[in-house]
């Protein structure tokens, strides 16, 4: 049985969930564009953002389809731009290959293969794989599984740092392998992070693991979340800010 959709019976009753998330698309000099529409019963206003995951708008629950049309015809010509400046800052297709390079913690990391060894160990600016072959597949394994177990030591390190400047119970950290959200907190303590952070340098993993601990103080985007979040990192705004603009250079595994 198909979903429910609230009504806005439901709406003027409070059912209605806080937001909903939907994909849609719109034509754009006679091509299709595909964004991510996400709507909330807490915003006033219809925000356009764009970035390495494409086209993201933000909009009242009640607002209607013909006006996010509109605003997306207005904005015709700066989302062609946007949409354009970020395709050419994505990296080429990545290669797993001896000699290509992966991130850790910000830094470029050089792929060995050592048939000789049967563990994957990081010397320098090199991760030399201990596989006997040079497929793919079997090197992206390796190393992934070297990057996920780097992520769980370095981001359980860092929320227990700061669940004590925070004054908030450590969490329980869990690895997520979401495509488009960086951490998320759960009500009862848990918190996701997404493995491919730590490939970013470790001040913007600081961000996003003070940002989810902040949501067990405040579990919203309110001002007094925001106070938090500035009480850890005075410059949250500008590591938030390279997060969004440099984390696709980051992501290449």
């Amino acid at each position: 049985m198909a979903a429910r959709r609230p009504s806005l019976l439901d709406f003027m009753r409070g059912n209605a969930p806080l937001q909903a998330v939907s994909r849609c698309r719109f034509v754009l000099s006679g091509s299709p564009i595909e964004y991510t529409l996400k709507r909330s019963q807490r915003r006033r206003s219809i925000t356009l953002t764009i970035d390495e995951n494409g086209l993201r708008v933000g909009a009242p629950w009640r607002a209607t389809q013909s006006r996010i049309d509109n605003l997306l015809a207005s904005h015709a010509h700066w989302i062609a731009r946007k949409l354009t400046d970020w395709q050419a800052r994505r990296p080429p297709p990545f290669t797993w290959q001896a000699g290509a390079t992966v991130m850790a913690l910000g830094e470029p990391l050089t792929l060995e293969v050592d048939a000789a060894s049967k563990i994957t160990t990081r010397c320098g600016k090199c991760l030399t794989v201990g596989t006997g072959t040079d497929d793919p597949d079997i090197l992206a394994r390796h190393v992934v599984a070297w990057l996920r177990d780097t992520a769980q030591g370095w981001f359980e390190q860092r929320a227990g740092h700061f669940a004590r400047v925070l004054d908030v119970r450590a969490p329980t950290i869990r690895l997520s392998n979401a495509r488009t959200r960086w951490g998320t907190c759960h009500p009862d303590g848990r918190v996701l992070l997404n493995w491919r952070l730590i490939q970013a340098p470790p001040a913007l993993i600081d961000y996003v693991v003070v940002h989810e601990l902040a949501h067990l103080r405040e579990p919203n985007h309110s001002p007094r979340f925001w106070h938090w979040v500035a009480s850890v990192l005075p410059d949250y705004k500008e590591r938030r800010l390279a997060l969004r603009r440099d984390a696709i250079r980051y992501l290449l595994a």
